[in-house]
């Protein structure tokens, strides 16, 4: 079974990505594209398996995320490295949206964006290629503190010094 990073752990990934194009629903967990789950809510709802979605970095949130706020898992699709627009979704997510469930990076994410996308508003890390997973939780520890407001810190630096 493939492994994830989640709250800084490894742990076993159960939940499968189906391809935006397929009709055809895997049994257990899945993450469905948002187009289908735009097209068989009423199918998803009603199957044993949970249902989480993933959205494409360029994909507009405003549109549907009340729909989505309930679901447990809620992916954000990196098609690129260097592609920053997921962080931005993430934000959205937690703080204008108040989503508290799993938001999980997928897609080409590397090692060196853990720290940033952990304060972002990511719990879970889904690695699109082979990577010592133990190893790569430690920069989620690469920095002691950090002096701008986020997800994980809302008050700045020299407010909590004061």
């Amino acid at each position: 079974m493939p492994q994830l990073l989640k709250d800084g752990n490894v742990i076993d990934n159960s939940w499968q990505l189906v391809d935006a194009d397929t009709d055809a629903l895997p049994q257990g967990d899945i993450l469905v594209s948002t187009s289908q789950w735009h097209k068989q809510q009423d199918i998803l709802a009603e199957r044993a398996g949970a249902v989480g979605v993933w959205i494409d970095s360029h994909e507009e949130i405003e549109a549907f995320a009340d729909g989505i706020i309930d679901l447990p898992v809620i992916a954000i699709n990196f098609p690129k490295f260097a592609d920053g627009r997921g962080f931005s979704l993430a934000r959205l997510l937690r703080e204008r949206y108040g989503y508290s469930g799993e938001i999980r990076a997928i897609g080409e994410i590397i090692r060196d964006q853990l720290f940033l996308m952990q304060r972002c508003g990511f719990n879970a890390f889904a690695f699109d290629t082979e990577l010592d997973l133990a190893e790569a939780s430690k920069s989620l520890q690469d920095f002691s503190d950090a002096y701008q407001v986020a997800v994980d810190q809302p008050e700045p630096l020299f407010k909590r010094r004061a």
